[in-house]
């Protein structure tokens, strides 16, 4: 059974202490280090090579997205990062986002959400809620993004599928196509559109306009 390491970074120690039980308690989840703050994050994360990092998305020196951004952008193979934060709506979520997280958790998650979603990401998936993205970007309003010109008709059909949330399993179901075919279209709108992962792919449809935060 391959066990998925994971990074608790968290300025409260008692959150740390409830995510590491609930984490603990998985025989395929196990916690390597905790950190009290985003400045910790990167002498631990080449130490021990945690596959998903639990980000704080509010801590008093580096915060979540610095450290997101900081991660992403230095570590040779950087784990996936799951942002935690007591409000969807808060603007930091979004940063957060942006920089590279791969979806965020609320606090008050409960124990079975939490391990599904360091699953779902450990195995590159992403952690999409198109409802929470939608209030962010409309709460920001939109700019122009010549990417998505880029995009084929049936590239753009798969983005705003995958903005509605859709796995790549239902987007072929919808579509009458093979799985593989959807993933590669999937990827190359991630490449047309310089996006990590499909949380980023997702943000930048609505902020373009090509995806309406109403619709």
């Amino acid at each position: 059974m391959t066990v998925v390491r994971v990074l608790i970074v968290d300025d409260d120690a008692l959150v740390r202490v409830g995510l590491r039980t609930i984490v603990d308690a998985e025989p395929d989840l196990e916690v390597v280090a905790e950190a009290g703050d985003g400045s910790e994050v990167p002498p631990l994360v080449a130490r021990h090579r945690p596959d998903v990092v639990l980000m704080d998305v509010r801590m008093p020196d580096v915060d979540g997205i610095q450290a997101t951004r900081h991660l992403l952008a230095t570590a040779a193979a950087p784990p996936r990062v799951i942002v935690v934060t007591t409000f969807e709506n808060d603007d930091h979520v979004y940063d957060a986002l942006r920089a590279g997280a791969s979806g965020f958790l609320l606090k008050r998650a409960r124990p079975a959400e939490v391990v599904d979603a360091i699953r779902l990401v450990a195995r590159g998936d992403s952690l999409l809620f198109p409802a929470a993205i939608r209030r962010l970007v409309a709460a920001r309003g939109g700019t122009a993004d010549r990417r998505t010109a880029r995009l084929t008709a049936r590239e753009a059909e798969v983005l705003r599928l995958m903005a509605a949330g859709l796995s790549n399993a239902e987007i072929a179901e919808r579509l009458v196509v093979g799985a593989e075919t959807v993933k590669t279209h999937v990827g190359n709108v991630l490449g047309k559109l310089g996006a990590r992962d499909r949380v980023q792919a997702v943000i930048t449809a609505y902020e373009s306009g090509f995806v309406t935060p109403a619709g």
